[in-house]
């Protein structure tokens, strides 16, 4: 072999060597390609139809291509929902009685106090039945039946009614009504003789044009003069009220309400565009310019407690029959009404307001300071009271509950 020709053999070796491992590589690759092909489908007669896969197969495909994290969210997203309840169950009180006997002189708010931790939750549990007319009413005699459901739900229902609901009675033996939400009796004096007027009331009321016999003042016995007192009928009684200073909101400084003050009762005697009357059951001495309100007779307190839809947060402005403290069954006035959210029923709670002390301390312990640092201490929770006659501005409500002795000023707010 000459000297050239062994310069050149490398030199092709060399040339052919990366197109050889190129080649080598592609082939390869074809035949690990050529082997991970599946087999084609077999044909399909002309006349047959393929069926199209399944929901079920079809889903196992798109799983095989999920990574494990993937179909965890996949089945997360496509787990149902589960209705969520509120658990009424721990509303009860632990010692609730499985049944219960309704009684004469019971309350809807003493009964729901027999079951409920909190009175005013009575809707959350109360279940009725609609085929019972008026089946919100409970009548003495109705057995009430507590009974939990398997979603920790509680509800109290009528297992048994009572014959003053069902039964016929004669007219002269004593039908017992449904129960009262509230004590009539604990209101009754003063929706009959209110000490609060709203601002519509005193400016709307008819009032003392005159006494006959040129009395100055008038008593029991005494006949006097009105106007404006229309469609008035012979002995149609009326409330005479003597309006006293104005009532404010605490808040704005508006007036909204009136002190009034039971003077006597008034008799119609003569009705007309000025009408004679006669006073009955004086208190005090009539004057001319005292206003005629009309009486409130005893009406059904059915109403349900429960708590306000809407935040509330006001304050006691009056306190019935001229008391300085507030204790349980005792009528408040409050600078919220219908505007603000407040309905029939409305259960609120009572802070009383904290007293003013003089903070003398200084810096150091041994001295005092010259002028000392008035500090208003923090409410204290005091009571409950529900609401029971809305005006617009303002509202009656009677206390229920009372852990320490409330006053004008004192707040109230939901429970």
């Amino acid at each position: 072999m000459s000297f050239n020709q062994q310069l050149r053999e490398p030199r092709v070796l060399a040339i052919l060597n990366p197109r050889v491992i190129a080649l080598m590589a592609f082939v390869a690759a074809a035949l690990i390609a050529a082997g991970c092909q599946t087999a084609p489908p077999p044909p399909v007669s002309p006349g047959i139809a393929t069926a199209p896969p399944s929901a079920s197969e079809t889903e196992g495909a798109v799983a095989d291509d999920m990574t494990a994290t993937e179909a965890a969210v996949a089945a997360m997203n496509e787990a149902p929902v589960a209705e969520t309840t509120a658990p009424t169950a721990q509303l009860i009180r632990p010692d609730a009685p499985m049944n219960y006997s309704v009684k004469r002189g019971d309350t809807l708010w003493d009964i729901a106090a027999v079951f409920l931790k909190d009175p005013w939750f009575w809707p959350e549990i109360w279940q009725i039945n609609p085929q019972v007319e008026n089946p919100h009413l409970i009548y003495p005699g109705d057995v009430l039946s507590l009974a939990y459901g398997a979603n920790g739900s509680a509800s109290v229902s009528i297992s048994q009614y009572s014959g003053a609901r069902l039964q016929p009675r004669l007219r002269s033996e004593g039908i017992d009504g449904p129960v009262d939400t509230i004590p009539f009796s604990a209101i009754a004096a003063f929706l009959t003789k209110p000490s609060v007027l709203t601002e519509e009331q005193a400016l709307a009321a008819p009032h003392i044009l005159a006494f006959r016999d040129h009395h100055m003042i008038g008593g029991t016995g005494h006949e006097f003069y009105v106007r404006n007192l229309d469609a008035a009928a012979p002995e149609q009684r009326f409330v005479v009220m003597h309006v006293g200073p104005p009532i404010r909101d605490i808040d704005s400084n508006e007036i909204i309400a009136y002190q009034a003050a039971y003077v006597a009762t008034a008799v119609v005697k003569v009705p007309g565009e000025v009408t004679k009357a006669v006073l009955t059951e004086g208190a005090r001495e009539a004057l001319e310019g005292d206003r005629l309100i009309t009486v409130e007779g005893e009406r059904s307190l059915s109403f349900t407690p429960h708590a306000p839809s809407t935040p509330i947060e006001g304050q006691i402005i009056s306190i019935a029959d001229d008391a300085t403290q507030i204790g349980q069954y005792q009528v408040v006035v409050l600078n919220r009404g219908a505007n603000d959210g407040l309905a029939q029923g409305a259960v609120l709670a009572v802070d009383q307001q904290g007293e003013l002390v003089y903070d003398t301390r200084s810096d150091y312990p041994w001295k005092k300071k010259v002028f000392a640092d008035e500090v208003r201490l923090p409410y204290e929770r005091a009571g409950t009271l529900i609401v029971f006659k809305v005006f617009e501005r303002i509202s009656y409500g009677l206390v229920i509950g009372a852990r320490a002795p409330m006053r004008v000023a004192d707040r109230v707010y939901n429970p």
